[in-house]
């Protein structure tokens, strides 16, 4: 039976956080995970909603040990804490809050019990735990941005050989020292993947904040040494660009969860002076490919990973993904090892007999000048003349309505002109930049008296 161990990092003086500016030791870690694990109830699943990204990851890690599975939802609302209890009743939640109102049994995060550490030398051996390949370690739910959050297994050895090809691939070995502070939540895949498994199964460090705002990130960068891996998402990358902040040199930025512009990727690299990443994966399948934005339209599939098209769907199989995943995004393959992506396959659209994407049309509208956020929304029902009318949400200060549509006339058929368009302080995205397609749905059925809603 094949066993993986629970972390890479060979040395217990080795870091493998950074919390509050303190650093944290293999060995620390691992007795932590070792205390919070005899503290866990018996029941079988976890949700797991710590906030310090270092409390995530040992209450991760003290789960797999208790051979407990971590259920990770795109979120918290009373209506996926129910779903969780018809998948399975034994549940608790596991949080770092003096409050919490999720309606499960809770578990509050423990002060661990530091004079218990053991003092190693540093040639010392460290004694890793090795789990169990086939273990099944998560549950992780889809965002719910095309429908009903869908369930999805993933195990040990799975996981590890998906971190450990994007390692590969990133140039992010143990020698490296890097730590990746990270805006994405660690419950959500990319964040789960880039912020927790990959620094503990590369010998990297990983930070224990979720900075959103563009001071707070500058901060969380500033507490830790080179080099800097910044692991972020399209919507904080702008918002930290505008801001117009100095921030500390960079070796690498990741960005995942929708595509970059060219404009912005480019924007990126100039500012920061560094090599901008792009990660493509999903729920279904982890991460299967990257690409250099501002070097080429396509990506590179990570090794043993193929795509085939059968009966024009395209499906992944191969490499880590444990079994053969039909993929919601319009693709066309280069050759073994790249491809090409226009849009969802959800995001297609056709009005009166034209065709377009919703990726394409959000690309018009994000590209407007003084338009700083914005998205378009395909309602399922008919309006009062039996015809589907794309509706659109945009954050513009300064920009008016009359305004916004000429500029979209200019590259839009007038059956693709948003009817209505509404103007927002912000739109409802969630923490990791994604827009659920219920919350644009919520948003257009009930509009804010005060915003700008024209038919």
């Amino acid at each position: 039976m094949q066993h993986l161990p629970l972390i890479s990092h060979t040395r217990p003086d080795q870091i493998i956080a950074w919390q509050h500016g303190t650093a944290v030791t293999a060995s620390q870690f691992l007795s932590d995970v070792e205390h919070l694990a005899s503290l866990l109830p018996a029941d079988q699943y976890i949700l797991n909603v710590c906030r310090d990204r270092y409390h995530f990851a040992v209450g991760l890690a003290a789960t797999i040990l208790s051979k407990k599975v971590s259920l990770l939802p795109p979120s918290h609302t009373p209506d996926m804490v129910e779903q969780l209890l018809k998948y399975s009743k034994g549940v608790f939640c596991l949080h770092d809050q003096l409050s919490c109102d999720i309606a499960l049994p809770k578990v509050l995060y423990p002060v661990m019990p530091r004079e218990k550490l053991l003092t190693l030398d540093e040639h010392e051996q460290m004694q890793v735990p090795r789990i169990v390949a086939s273990q099944l370690i998560a549950i992780v739910f889809t965002s719910g941005s095309t429908g009903t959050p869908v369930p999805h297994e993933k195990h040990w050895a799975s996981l590890v050989k998906n971190v450990h090809a994007q390692a590969a691939r990133l140039k992010l070995t143990g020698e490296n020292g890097c730590c990746l502070v990270g805006t994405i939540p660690p419950q959500h895949m990319y964040g789960f993947e880039s912020t927790i498994l990959l620094p503990l199964q590369s010998g990297n460090a990983l930070h224990s904040d979720q900075p959103f705002y563009p001071a707070d990130i500058v901060k969380a960068l500033s507490e830790v040494p080179s080099p800097k891996v910044l692991v972020s998402t399209p919507i904080h990358l702008r918002l930290l660009l505008d801001a117009e902040i100095e921030v500390p040199p960079l070796a690498l930025v990741l960005s995942a969860t929708a595509p970059l512009s060219d404009s912005l990727a480019g924007r990126i690299e100039e500012r920061f002076n560094t090599p901008l990443l792009e990660i493509y994966g999903s729920t279904e399948t982890g991460q299967i490919a990257t690409r250099n934005s501002t070097k080429t339209n396509q990506w590179y599939l990570l090794p043993d990973i193929q795509l085939t098209v059968k009966e024009g769907q395209t499906w992944a199989a191969g490499g880590h993904i444990e079994k053969t995943v039909s993929l919601n995004d319009l693709i066309e393959i280069v050759d073994a090892e790249h491809f090409t992506l226009h849009g969802r396959s959800q995001d297609l659209i056709n009005i009166a007999g034209k065709r377009n994407s919703l990726a394409n049309l959000n690309h018009i509208l994000n590209s407007i000048d003084g338009v700083i956020d914005g998205a378009f929304y395909m309602p399922d029902e008919l309006t009062h003349d039996h015809v589907t009318r794309l509706c659109a949400c945009v954050v513009a200060p300064g920009v008016t309505q009359a305004e916004l549509l000429a500029a979209l006339r200019q590259c839009l058929d007038p059956v693709f002109l948003p009817r209505p368009l509404l103007f927002l302080k912000a739109l409802p995205r969630n923490s990791t930049g994604k827009l659920p397609r219920e919350a644009l749905k919520q948003l257009f059925s009930t509009p804010p008296q005060s915003a700008g809603f024209n038919a």
